[in-house]
């Protein structure tokens, strides 16, 4: 989950978003067919998440436009926001659960409001990440959950970008090539994560997306 945010985050702050998205596609699908793979059951938490993946596509096809539109140029104003919104909940927000009656209706809701802010910034993880959190599923499910919706988030996101012929040959190497740092980047978080205590990682974590989001928001609204 960090890599996607903090890259498109960085990658925002150099680049076009679209362009920024385009590059992440390659990286996220193949870190998170990785983690996928790994928990309890990919079958079961599929059939438990049809819905949402379903939608998270819709939404992803129907969000496309704004990253690659005419509003393309407010696309950074919004992936900050989204990085300082979801950042700001993960501190601050009250816990909550969603009761299993909920779910048929509230999945495919969370998919399709994910995919359209997907669609429109890059980024997957809200209110799908706090909404998977709040379901029941125990650590390793939700961690394989997570890696199954982040996997089919950045097939739908990649299949929109080329419909609109946003990934170019160029980009598609780039993209690529992009694994060779994120392989670096696990391992170094690994051995990072062996020194700090989770929860200041944690702290530190969310405040520098929060700082991040903020710049990019008046960045762009200072043009």
């Amino acid at each position: 989950m960090g890599m996607p945010i903090v890259a498109m985050g960085l990658f925002g702050l150099v680049m076009p978003t679209v362009e920024g998205a385009a590059l992440l596609v390659v990286p996220a699908l193949v870190t998170n067919i990785w983690q996928a793979a790994r928990g309890p059951g990919v079958l079961p938490l599929a059939r438990r998440l049809w819905s949402m993946l379903v939608t998270l596509c819709i939404g992803t096809w129907l969000g496309i436009g704004f990253m690659t539109g005419s509003a393309q140029a407010w696309a950074p104003a919004a992936l900050g926001a989204v990085m300082a919104l979801y950042a700001l909940m993960a501190l601050y927000a009250p816990r909550f659960t969603v009761p299993g009656r909920h779910e048929a209706w509230a999945s495919p809701a969370v998919g399709l409001s994910t995919g359209l802010i997907a669609g429109g910034t890059g980024l997957f993880v809200v209110p799908m990440v706090p909404y998977m959190s709040a379901i029941g599923l125990t650590k390793d499910e939700l961690i394989q959950g997570l890696g199954i919706c982040f996997v089919v988030c950045a097939i739908a996101l990649g299949a929109a970008l080329g419909a609109h012929g946003q990934i170019t040959p160029a980009l598609a190497w780039a993209s690529a090539l992009a694994l060779i740092p994120a392989a670096v980047g696990m391992y170094l978080g690994q051995r990072l994560r062996d020194r700090l205590r989770p929860e200041t990682f944690r702290r530190w974590f969310l405040w520098a997306l929060v700082l991040l989001g903020a710049y990019m928001v008046l960045r762009t609204l200072t043009r």
